[in-house]
């Protein structure tokens, strides 16, 4: 990780000079105030930091999360949107919950807004209502999975966006998604600025597959590994059930492995993790189909967990089909290697049996688990503290046990990925005992 290359500036609209609502009339507060100077510093490796102390450069550091004595907008005045984009992933309740309960009741914010469908929710020719959120509105959402406010994918014209923020005369806007909607949230927020406008955007990660860039953990992923081990479970009875029996799981992860390495680990019932870091061989004494069956002969069953970005370069045109947010459409890998396996045992006459399980729809709508709600409860929080404050192009993450401001444009600058030198990698490696599955691998 360069950290001796990202600015971790955040922008401010202007002075804040407003008292905040969360001091008592006496001075004293309800809560522990954080000051702009309070940092987090970001782990470096050894050598950057003999380097940056030789140099006697500051380490690279975060802004500290948290309430303000002094805000910038007045409340009892404020507007705030709130909007939920991309594919749907436990948690989104939560955090609009935790947005809506902060603004109302800590603030005393009473005009909040909820975007339907999106950024589709902002563009005239949709025709979506508006959402009036109020704590009764969102007082019973977190047993329910997806999002109230609904979502979609795909760019809106970004003009018309701050038009419609105009209109409503909105200060905070609040936008929660993955990589596509902070990359979308910074050419929104960078408009803004053009036009010299006073309307802060904040963004809330969300990714399930945990792959922002430096974002300790996004929301949904816990939950998402959970339910991944109860497939791992169910694959590895069905597996265990008969002879040469094979439990074939494809989970997310369309650039990451974290969710298949993760509860590969959570449930050490696997035999082989894929994952799109890490390349492998189908064929070849040391490859994957080889593996398999040395596994096979030996113990009668094995378990293998699949990310669904693994093993693209099997397929041929993988960059001709894009989904409405840009994204290359992955080809199935779940379905191809359940055929190669099939096709490999065919010739042998040795019988195998194949159970495939993609939970992946399953458990990105899903209500959050117990770790996830609480985790949530803390960046919607957050990110209402950031807000209102001033801050804008700004992404509440964790850092350090701590949560802090991050840039907008550092978090999208590149993505999250696992190390195939790493610790999580190398757990793996060692729980599995799979090996490198390349011919020509150390």
């Amino acid at each position: 990780m360069e950290n001796d290359t990202i600015d971790t500036t955040i922008t401010q609209l202007g002075r804040a000079s407003v008292h905040s609502p969360l001091m008592n009339g006496d001075g004293t507060s309800r809560q522990t105030f954080m000051d702009n100077e309070d940092r987090i510093i970001i782990p470096v490796h050894l050598a950057e930091v003999n380097m940056a102390m030789g140099n006697q450069a500051l380490l690279p550091s975060f802004e500290l999360a948290g309430p303000r004595k002094e805000i910038y907008f007045d409340p009892s005045k404020l507007r705030c949107a709130l909007v939920t984009c991309g594919g749907l992933c436990p948690g989104l309740n939560d955090i609009i919950r935790s947005v809506v309960l902060e603004l109302y009741h800590g603030y005393g914010v009473r005009n909040i807004y909820g975007m339907r469908y999106g950024l589709q929710g902002f563009i005239p020719k949709y025709g979506h209502e508006v959402m009036d959120l109020k704590p009764a509105t969102v007082s019973n959402i977190l047993d329910r999975g997806g999002s109230i406010l609904g979502s979609s994918r795909g760019p809106q014209p970004i003009d018309e966006i701050i038009d419609c923020l105009e209109r409503m005369n909105i200060g905070i806007l609040f936008m929660v998604g993955g990589d596509g909607t902070l990359r979308a949230a910074v050419k929104i927020a960078d408009a803004i600025l053009e036009r010299n406008l006073k309307i802060s955007v904040v963004g809330i990660p969300k990714t399930i597959d945990n792959d922002i860039y430096l974002i300790a953990r996004s929301f949904g992923f816990d939950t998402a590994v959970d339910v991944a081990t109860q497939a791992i479970i169910g694959a590895h009875n069905e597996a265990e059930g008969y002879p040469n029996g094979i439990g074939l799981i494809k989970l997310m992860g369309r650039h990451s492995g974290f969710i298949a390495a993760t509860a590969a680990l959570a449930q050490q019932d696997v035999n082989f993790v894929l994952i799109p870091e890490v390349d492998f061989e189908l064929q070849g004494p040391k490859g994957f189909l080889a593996a398999l069956e040395a596994r096979l002969a030996a113990r009668g069953h094995a378990v293998i967990v699949v990310a669904e970005g693994a093993g693209q370069r099997f397929f041929e045109n993988t960059e001709d089909e894009r989904d409405e947010s840009g994204n290359i459409k992955l080809k199935d890998i779940g379905i191809y290697l359940k055929s190669a396996i099939t096709n490999h045992y065919k010739p042998k006459n040795i019988e195998i049996t194949i159970k495939y399980i993609d939970p992946s729809y399953m458990i990105r709508s899903l209500p959050a688990n117990a770790n996830d709600s609480v985790f949530c409860g803390f960046l919607g929080r957050n990110a209402v503290h950031a807000g209102l404050a001033g801050k804008t192009k700004v992404v509440i993450g964790r850092w350090n046990n701590h949560f802090v401001h991050i840039p907008m444009e550092a978090a999208t600058s590149r993505r999250k990925k696992v190390s195939p030198t790493g610790e999580l990698w190398s757990a793996v490696m060692a729980a599995t005992g799979q090996g490198t599955l390349m011919n020509n691998g150390p």
